[in-house]
């Protein structure tokens, strides 16, 4: 039941626009600054491999992009993978930015340099084994607001937490 759901609803909150669809993560857009913070953190460099988990609609994945990765976002909403699709195409970054309808569970994130989240409390412990089990030795986790239960913090711009894969 990855890609299917029984009932979704449409949230107005504080002007945003929420697709919740209940058999998965609510889609909670990150505001243009906590984009830009993300970024910062990332430290993109032109060739990386970045991936954004739970990539909604798509804003961190085309920034990613943007600063010269090869950015892949895994959302499980349909709906919002169209939207992403349609957003890469608008920016011009077909070939650069994918989007896959993929849980985060079943993907593989072995092959990227840096991995964006914004997670939720009850998936951080979890996602913080599987992405210690996964990523290569440097590779860069950088979470908003959500930190992960055991992995110490290398650095921290307000809410936006960056976590160094050392083994």
């Amino acid at each position: 039941m990855d890609t299917v759901f029984t009932a979704a609803a449409l949230i107005i909150l504080d002007g945003f626009v929420l697709w919740l669809v209940l058999s998965g993560a609510p889609f909670i857009p990150t505001k243009k600054e906590g984009v830009k913070k993300m970024l910062q953190c990332c430290d993109i460099k032109p060739g990386m491999k970045a991936a954004d988990i739970g990539s909604g609609d798509g804003r961190i994945l085309i920034a990613m992009a943007q600063a010269g990765a090869e950015a892949h976002g895994f959302e499980i909403n349909p709906f919002l993978v169209w939207w992403s699709r349609r957003k890469i195409r608008q920016a011009g970054l077909e070939g650069k930015a994918f989007v896959h309808l993929q849980d985060l569970w079943r993907a593989d994130f072995s092959a990227f340099d840096v991995v964006t989240l914004f997670g939720i409390t009850h998936i951080m412990g979890r996602l913080e084994k599987k992405l210690r089990k996964e990523l290569k030795p440097g590779a860069r986790v950088v979470s908003m607001a959500f930190k992960f239960p055991n992995w110490p913090v290398e650095s921290q711009l307000e809410a936006v937490y960056v976590y160094r894969q050392v083994v």
